[in-house]
């Protein structure tokens, strides 16, 4: 018996998955020689069409305003793709709004696929491009409606059908086994890219055809959690997913040095598809000096300018605030906490007027005495901290430094000269240099709370 096969192509009114709704459907049965059944129709969508989309495909508002809506045909879908293997060209755009709209009707649309991208890269290897018009304009296809559903489908039921003539190796039955996941894959994307993947802590990219880094992630398993993305349904991970070409990755040994790799990577790269963690954030840092007179003063700079920096803020506003509040708390000059520069007076909005210091109404000694009560109290401390996990082989740790409570960065280092070391300013010969910032201190944070609760779990027992 013969496998039947459902060519299929869509219109829809673009402006990613959210939303997106079909405009145009064509479905031809095919059974490996002929076409032996056919359904197309234009759809009312029930939603705007953007210009754009109409300069693309020439469908208009007009032209679907009295056809038929999803509803309508679901029927006629359900039935003639029934006992079809659902085909076509990024078989997972089509296939998942199509799926989506079936959803919406309360009804699960489950068809095993094809995607003629991934059968025609290993079929027709060494092409410059996979996109239905280079590969029918390379093989002599003719397209006679392009972005047009029946047209489109023409197209792609010819190529088709070369791809059976030309498939020696059995690649159709190896993508249709269940266990070979080619169905779900990005079609951009090789499966040997993620059968080499390792099941190790580490931190992966996923690029598109540029090369080009789209998406940053970290995990506990990096193979794992990769074929993760290509089963979600949301929005943003099929988008994604349609525009993988490659994935590489970095081993880090555990999770800890993951997330904060991850983070680094992300604010440096500012991939696409990564919403959380791009701003970078930079920190401020609250410093003390003292000045000719003997005066000792408060200021805050951006936290690499700021000389022993005695507390980290991650906005001004942030350092300001507290500023002012040491200031109304120990009756401080605002004029020598910098909250107020080029002034005759010494007065802030916030605060009542400076009787003090800068009036002459006190001795710098007393005034100094309140400003080192003040910079006692601000307790963020200049903890010394070597936070040290397992490395990427069983020779060496990882290991993530903060000095004087600032992060400085994390790194690898061999057991044996590991076990030399005895101070935390020693391991900044072996740190790889990273940035502090509001995320990397929520992820330490958030990781010695969790070792303190496991310690407390371990006494407990």
């Amino acid at each position: 018996m013969h496998r039947l096969y459902a060519v299929v192509d869509i219109e829809t009114t673009g402006n990613g998955y959210k939303g997106q709704k079909i405009t145009e459907i064509s479905i031809f049965i095919f059974d490996g020689v002929n076409v032996i059944d056919e359904f197309t129709t234009l759809v009312n969508p029930e939603a705007p069409i953007p210009t754009f989309i109409t300069n693309l495909t020439g469908i208009n508002q007009a032209m679907v305003r009295n056809q038929p809506k999803f509803y309508e045909i679901a029927k006629k879908v359900e039935e003639i793709t029934k006992d079809a293997i659902f085909v076509a060209h990024n078989v997972n755009f089509d296939y998942n709004i199509i799926q989506a709209e079936f959803k919406s009707l309360g009804f699960n649309f489950k068809r095993k696929k094809l995607c003629t991208v991934r059968l025609s890269r290993k079929i027709i290897p060494g092409l410059k491009s996979y996109s239905l018009g280079n590969i029918c304009a390379d093989e002599g296809i003719p397209i006679s409606a392009r972005h047009r559903a029946r047209g489109d489908v023409e197209a792609t039921v010819e190529l088709f059908r070369r791809l059976i003539e030309r498939d020696d190796n059995f690649t159709i039955n190896s993508f249709l086994n269940p266990k070979s996941r080619q169905a779900t894959l990005p079609p951009l994307l090789d499966k040997s890219v993620v059968d080499n993947l390792p099941e190790k802590h580490g931190v992966y990219y996923f690029k598109n055809i540029k090369k080009e880094v789209i998406y940053v992630g970290k995990a506990n398993n990096i193979k794992q959690r990769v074929i993760s993305h290509f089963y979600d349904k949301k929005k943003k991970e099929i988008s994604m997913c349609l525009e993988t070409a490659d994935i590489s990755y970095t081993e880090t040994g555990s999770e800890i040095l993951a997330l904060l790799h991850e983070s680094s990577e992300i604010k440096h790269r500012y991939p696409k598809f990564n919403r959380a963690q791009r701003r970078a954030g930079e920190a401020v840092g609250l410093f003390w000096y003292e000045d000719q007179k003997g005066i000792i003063h408060l200021a805050y700079n951006r936290l690499k300018l700021a000389p022993k920096a005695i507390a980290k803020y991650y906005t001004v506003a942030e350092c300001r605030n507290h500023l002012e509040h040491l200031c109304s708390e120990f009756e401080l000059c605002p004029k020598y906490c910098h909250l107020q520069t080029n002034v005759s007076s010494c007065f802030h909005y916030q605060l009542k007027e400076c009787k003090g210091i800068c009036c002459d109404k006190e001795s710098i000694e007393d005034y100094n005495i309140r400003v080192k009560k003040a910079i006692k109290s601000v307790g963020m401390g200049a903890k010394n901290l070597v936070i040290r996990e397992k490395g990427r082989t069983k020779n060496e740790i990882g290991f993530v430094l903060i000095l004087n409570g600032i992060y400085l960065g994390f790194g690898y280092i061999d057991k044996d000269q590991a076990a030399q070391l005895e101070h935390p300013e020693e391991y900044q010969f072996f740190v790889q240099p990273q940035k502090d910032n509001r995320d990397v201190q929520r992820i330490i944070s958030s990781y010695l709370k969790k070792k303190k609760n496991l310690k407390e779990l371990e006494n407990e027992k």
